[in-house]
């Protein structure tokens, strides 16, 4: 990959500072400045501060994939808990990961491991973090485009795991990471076989979700809010995807399934479902309810779980499968994910994946169903 980055990485010794880490090396905003200067050729650096990219050859022809994602990284502390601290409590813990994560992110690494062809685009900082980032996706065989802002804190998430694996997170993320629409370019979002956005740079997916609609391309959402915007962002979906409260916080109606039904009905999507946890998923197409059961395994920790069931979606939307299948896979993977530790810790092989889907057991249908009619 001929990037600006890793280009930075060939730079003679004195361009670097030691970070203390691993043998890794540290830049400062003014080396990235510097070559990325000698690339725009007469842009001035003060013109670049604040908007400089790892530039690919894919700025001049991107190369064609099967998924393109545009959205949320997050670097991830996860801390493991007995239980979770009560109010004005004091809780030690004995141990943490740090480990690269993040919705978009997370759901298109996922989507690479299973022979897919991808690339993510997002923004990061000059930090440790980027660098952490920075090398999953080279280890993991993605195409990037990613801004970088000098000076800039990459997303960090603070996660405590209780003793049922349950997760709940604490995020920290810098202003001048928010992706700008004029910061996306139309070949990285209309050469690829599918998008997938999580809509919290609302206005940047909004803009890559109508290049994709305008180019036939299926667009897919993983939402958990209702982000200032979100409903121009939503008449652009094909498979909306969220989180379980979603629909009636948008819709203001409290049965799901009637809630399902009015928001597909609202934006025109060709599937409006909800993540339901350890309940599965329920999901309707316009004419009729899907749904597929979760399957038990021993969980350690639920981070990522929903990413990858996106995922796994997007897996079998690629492969055209039955829309019960594409459920059943996805179920699956988001199992297998939640027994080890991280987003991304238990992203397993395609054999594992239908290995589970051939022998675990399933939890009982969920109550949701009674009014999925």
């Amino acid at each position: 990959m001929n990037t600006i980055y890793w280009a930075l990485l060939s730079q003679p010794d004195k361009e670097k500072e030691p970070s203390g880490r691993d043998g890794a090396a540290e830049y400062r905003p003014s080396d990235v400045g510097k070559l990325a200067g000698s690339v725009a050729g007469s842009a001035s650096l003060s013109s670049l501060r604040g908007q400089v990219s790892v530039y690919s050859e894919g700025m001049v022809k991107a190369s064609q994939v099967d998924l393109v994602g545009v959205g949320l990284n997050a670097t991830d502390t996860v801390i493991p808990l007995a239980a979770y601290p009560a109010r004005g409590s004091k809780v030690e813990y004995t141990n943490h990961s740090v480990l690269p994560g993040g919705q978009v992110a997370t759901t298109v690494v996922a989507c690479q491991a299973w022979g897919a062809t991808t690339r993510y685009v997002g923004k990061l900082g000059d930090d440790h973090a980027a660098m952490l980032h920075r090398r999953a996706f080279e280890n993991a065989g993605v195409e990037t485009q990613i801004v970088t802002v000098p000076g800039g804190v990459s997303a960090q998430s603070l996660i405590l795991v209780d003793e049922d694996g349950e997760r709940t997170v604490l995020c920290r993320r810098d202003e001048q990471l928010a992706l700008r629409p004029e910061e996306l370019d139309r070949s990285w979002i209309v050469a690829a076989r599918a998008l997938h956005v999580d809509g919290f740079d609302t206005a940047a997916a909004t803009v890559a979700a109508g290049w994709a609609r305008e180019a036939g391309i299926p667009v897919i959402a993983d939402l958990d809010e209702l982000y200032p915007g979100v409903e121009a962002l939503l008449e652009k979906i094909d498979y909306l995807i969220v989180s379980r409260d979603f629909p009636s916080r948008l819709t203001g109606e409290a049965n799901l399934g009637r809630a399902l039904r009015a928001m597909q009905a609202r934006y025109g999507n060709k599937l409006s479902a909800a993540t339901l946890g350890p309940e599965g998923v329920l999901a309707w197409d316009g004419e009729g309810f899907h749904y597929s059961a979760a399957y038990r395994v021993p969980v350690v920790d639920t981070t990522g779980a929903g990413d990858i069931f996106h995922a796994g979606f997007i897996y079998g939307l690629l492969q055209d499968w039955p829309m019960a299948r594409r459920l059943d896979f996805a179920c699956a993977a988001a199992a297998l994910n939640c027994t080890a530790v991280g987003a991304r810790g238990g992203i397993q092989t395609l054999e594992a994946i239908e290995h589970l889907m051939e022998t675990a057991p399933r939890y009982a249908a969920a109550p949701v169903l009674s009014g999925a009619d």
